[in-house]
């Protein structure tokens, strides 16, 4: 099998639904799983589910902070530990990888670039690729076989609805 690259991108919600929906539909049907989640610490409801099926979830940041309110050091340490999180999901034998936040980690230079660039670039024959963000560099979107905007045209969090579990996060 031709492993392509998928790119959920925009201002719309559903950026992170579309990529874990592929998630769960390749492990339906026995494929090898790994989700990277970059610039994310907040417990999300398709984590236990997508691990219980045997997905190899990796996610985290240095605190609780948005990458605009980090320090110099947190911004360190979130790099550090984002880019070890990619090196150990590359280093699986995925059939799917999915690097959800992928555009902000490249935006913010919380990832090592070139690492990731290779793990889109390079990657194993057979091998899919999903990227989801809000603005993707140019390379990714060269590199994408599949490009999917998500553009927002109304969402309840403009009338003050707060992120709901299980629907949001």
């Amino acid at each position: 099998m031709t492993g392509l690259v998928h790119l959920y991108w925009g201002a719309g919600k559903g950026k992170t639904t579309a990529a874990m929906g592929l998630a769960l539909r390749a492990l339906g049907t026995g494929r090898r799983v790994a989700v990277v989640q970059f610039l994310k610490g907040r417990d999300s409801g398709e984590i236990p589910l997508l691990e219980g099926l045997g997905a190899q979830v990796f996610r985290g940041k240095a605190g609780t902070k948005f990458s605009f309110q980090m320090t110099g050091a947190e911004k360190a340490e979130t790099r550090a530990l984002q880019t070890d999180h990619l090196r150990r999901a590359l280093a699986l034998d995925a059939e799917l990888l999915v690097l959800d936040e992928a555009c902000a980690a490249w935006q913010t230079d919380l990832i090592d670039r070139d690492l990731l660039r290779a793990a889109v670039l390079d990657r194993p024959e057979g091998r899919e690729v999903v990227l989801t963000g809000r603005e993707p560099p140019e390379w990714m979107r060269e590199a994408a076989d599949y490009v999917t905007e998500m553009r927002c045209h109304r969402h309840p969090f403009e009338q003050g609805v707060p992120a709901r579990r299980g629907v949001e996060f």
